[in-house]
This record gives structure tokens, sequence and C-alpha cells, in this order.
């Protein structure tokens, strides 16, 4: 009797989890602590594969004692430091001597006639509907046409001030 393993997947993303662990203790001859469905279809239908097609040979058996034997076993992986993970990059965020722009990444948004102006904050610009510009007055000019203070359409205060103009 030949095992069609694409079946057997089918029929266990159609179960349960606690019908998968019944399973997985039916194929593996113990229980399992994991709730995962995806995991326990994919070992569920390694083990049915492996019985079906035979496991490792003798040899490799021996050779993945060996090297078992000699290994520290750890149960978790150590943690990474941030500089020291793949997925962190660290590196230096130039800042603007000018204390009204937000930081590089943060939304600067106002509402002119009905629509809402949205600029990201870039190290060396301002990003605008895709397109890159190097002061703020350029996207105002870009929006109404005409000659604006940048600082000034977006409403951001003045050095020294808290906004409150007088």
């Amino acid at each position: 009797m030949s095992l069609n393993i694409g079946k057997e997947i089918a029929a266990m993303k159609a179960m349960t989890v606690p019908a998968l662990r019944d399973r997985y203790a039916e194929v593996f001859g113990e229980g399992t602590t994991s709730r995962h469905k995806g995991f326990l279809i994919r070992r569920i239908a390694w083990r049915l594969q492996a019985n079906e097609e035979g496991g490792l040979s003798e040899r490799a058996r021996q050779r993945a004692a060996e090297l078992a034997a000699g290994a520290d076993v750890r149960l978790t992986p150590p943690r990474l430091k941030a500089a020291d993970s793949p997925h962190v990059m660290v590196g230096h965020i130039p800042l603007s001597d000018d204390n009204r722009l937000p930081m590089p990444g943060a939304i600067i948004a106002r509402e002119y006639k009905g629509r809402m102006v949205e600029v990201r904050v870039l190290p060396n610009g301002f990003d605008f509907e895709g397109e890159v510009y190097r002061t703020l007055s350029a996207i105002a000019k870009k929006v109404t046409g005409t000659h604006w203070n940048g600082y000034h359409f977006f409403k951001l205060s003045r050095k020294g001030h808290d906004g409150n103009e007088r």
C-alpha cells in the first residue's frame, strides 16, 4: 500500500489542533506539548514519509550519534545583542541643527484646501508623494503654486518658541 503524502497533508490541514495532537501521538507513540498547527502537520508528514520510505541509514544514524555525543545541549538559542542581529541595523542618524524639525522617519502633516499634505522627514531632505525635496519650502510651493516659507506652511514653531505665536 503506497502512501499519498499530499492527500494526508490536505486531510491534516482540515483537522483541528486537538485532532492533530491525537494523530501525532498515534504516529510517534508519544504525546506532544505543541499546539502549533503548522508544526504538527510538518512533523506528522515527515514521520509518515519516513515510515513509508524508510528513515535514515544506519551509517547516518551512527554519524549523528557521534556528533551529538560531543555537542553541548541547549534548550534555547543564545540571545543576540542588537548589534549582532542580522535584522537590526545600527548606525548614526544625522540630526538637523534646526530644532523645528522632527527626527528622520517622522511624518509632518497639514490640511490645505481640503487636501491632507503628508511629508516624511528624511536624513537629508523630505519625501512628498514619492519625490525627494531638499526643503519644505519647495514642497509648499508644489502644493500651493506660490512661494511659502516651509516652516510657516507646515506650522512648525520658530526656535525658542512653544508654537503659540503672538
